[in-house]
Formats: structure tokens, C-alpha cells, sequence
């Protein structure tokens, strides 16, 4: 289990897939509402003058020394529906991002959002 009081040293750490290819850096992680445990990060990508954030499940993530090593392949993740660095996720958008990875979104039972902000 990810200790939530640790998630705050990955900031900047290194995300690679599966078969060790960087993605990105860690720029955020989102806790489910309903456990408040990790559930998605964000990551930078793209050039360094046109970034954008990317969201990826942290199930089966990995923390290494320097790296967090997800369980999607950097295509996959790439390809996500993305954020600018400034912006946050629209509500309306989180489904998108869910189904994006073939995962069920479950907003709360008066329609609270999913995923907040670490």
C-alpha cells in the first residue's frame, strides 16, 4: 500500500512505464475522494515549450529511488486526455480520463468528483 504522507517527496520524481521508458515528470497526485488513497498522478510531457499534464492510474505503481514506475506504457499515457499546466480538471472531464484507461468512474452519491488534488 502507498503511504499517502510519501506521495508528497515523488514531485518532480521521473515516471516510467512498464518496460522502463520515460514518460514524463510527476508534477501531482490525485487521491480518490471516497478512500483517500493515491489513485492518479499527473505528469509533464511534451517539449519543453509546449507541456501539458497527463493523468495515469497509480494502481501497481512502483517508487523507486528517483522514479515512479506505472503500470501503462508510455503510448497509452501520452495519448490521455491532457491539462495545461496551469489549469485543473474539469469535473465534467474526469470520466474521460477513466475511461480512457477501461476503468469505472464512480462519482459520489450527491455527484462529488472522484479524484482530488494532493
Amino acid at each position: 500500500m502507498i503511504q499517502a504522507a510519501d506521495i508528497r517527496e515523488w514531485r518532480t520524481q521521473g515516471v516510467v512505464d512498464p518496460d522502463g521508458h520515460r514518460i514524463g515528470s510527476l508534477e501531482a497526485v490525485y487521491v480518490d475522494t471516497r478512500t483517500d488513497e493515491p489513485a492518479m498522478a499527473t505528469v509533464q510531457v511534451g517539449l519543453p515549450t509546449r507541456h501539458r499534464l497527463v493523468f495515469v492510474p497509480l494502481d501497481d505503481a512502483i517508487v523507486g529511488p528517483g522514479y515512479v514506475k506505472v503500470a501503462y506504457e508510455k503510448a497509452l499515457v501520452k495519448k490521455c486526455p491532457a491539462i495545461g499546466t496551469d489549469d485543473v480538471l474539469p469535473a465534467e472531464d474526469e470520466e474521460a480520463v477513466f475511461a480512457h484507461y477501461g476503468l469505472t468512474y464512480q462519482p459520489g452519491a450527491g455527484g462529488e468528483r472522484q479524484l482530488a488534488r494532493r
